[in-house]
């Protein structure tokens, strides 16, 4: 009993010892112990979740490689919606509330889940619904983004990968009840919000922002990291973009909760048109809001979106310090 007790006293210190020397550690430093957790804490979460899978959806190890090439088989489907579901919980959700444990006693704060004026959530919905024209106004002008000849090779990979993602969203979109709406809104629409912006946001932002002494450099360098990471290389621009806007309503609100609510209206309102429409669409989703003319449309998208972010920010926590 006395052997219990020194084992739990001596791994309590350990514990406060590690959490206070991280807590002042260089940003640097904590930058590489994030990454080192939401490395250990993906490969972990996959492997449980694919142990776990192979008796349920009766898959062998085998059938890994033919995935990618099996979209329209609806056991394939649900298999990879299931491994979608427990990527967005291993790689962000819980590395984000490891990282936040660590860095900070009070990691709810630190995170960013503080409350903030009912307006500003208000506020932000329409910021993004108006944002729509300008984001995809940048879609546009990537898609017609070509490299030099001499990286060619290059760009017929990245319009391979291009491809290959947009077959899985589009099968992921297919969409015949209620049921499969629902679910596509928690899959693509609640987890990602939540994961993707306590990473990005509330622990990558902080810590360039500490490590740079500039908070447009942490948001640029976090909206640069957020769009790679999608590893969607013709749809870098608008993800960085959406990014960046993420990161200020973050730091002037200093709510991890207003970034969630604009990440969360931003793919649901794309999961709920292509539920409406589907098929019968004329255009991509990406092309919502734009006419066209690429000028017009962010000449439109910035007007939309100037004076609801001058209303935000008159309204914001940060405003109101100053």
């Amino acid at each position: 009993m006395i052997k219990f007790r020194r084992k739990f006293i001596q791994f309590i210190l350990i514990r406060f010892t590690m959490r206070n020397s991280l807590s002042d550690a260089h940003p640097f430093s904590k930058i590489i112990f994030s990454i080192f957790i939401i490395l250990i804490s993906f490969l972990v979460t996959i492997l449980i979740g694919i142990l776990i899978a192979v008796p349920i959806f009766h898959i062998s190890l085998s059938d890994f490689a033919n995935l990618a090439n099996n979209y329209s088989d609806p056991d394939t489907l649900r298999f990879l919606k299931y491994l979608q579901t427990i990527q967005a919980i291993g790689l962000f959700i819980i590395p984000a509330f490891i990282i936040g444990y660590v860095f900070n006693k009070k990691s709810r704060i630190y995170l960013g889940f503080i409350t903030t004026k009912r307006f500003l959530f208000i506020l932000t919905i329409f910021i993004f619904l108006a944002a729509i024209p300008l984001i995809n106004s940048f879609a546009m002008i990537n898609e017609h983004m070509q490299l030099p000849n001499w990286l060619s090779g290059i760009e017929d990979w990245m319009r391979e990968q291009e491809n290959n993602a947009a077959e899985l969203t589009q099968a992921f979109l297919q969409m015949d009840n209620l049921g499969a709406l629902l679910f596509n809104i928690f899959m693509i629409g609640v987890l990602p919000s939540i994961g993707e912006e306590l990473i990005f946001r509330g622990v990558l932002q902080r810590l360039f922002t500490e490590w740079t002494k500039n908070i447009h450099w942490g948001i640029a360098i976090a909206a640069i990291l957020f769009s790679a990471m999608h590893m969607q290389f013709f749809g870098f621009l608008p993800r960085m973009i959406l990014g960046v806007l993420l990161g200020y309503l973050f730091y002037w609100s200093e709510s991890i909760w207003i970034p969630i609510i604009g990440h969360f209206v931003n793919n649901t309102v794309a999961i709920i048109t292509y539920y409406l429409y589907g098929d019968n669409m004329t255009g991509e989703i990406e092309s919502i809001g734009t006419n066209g003319s690429i000028i017009l449309s962010l000449i439109i998208g910035i007007l939309l979106l100037s004076p609801l972010l001058f209303l935000f920010y008159k309204n914001s926590n940060k405003s109101a310090r100053y």
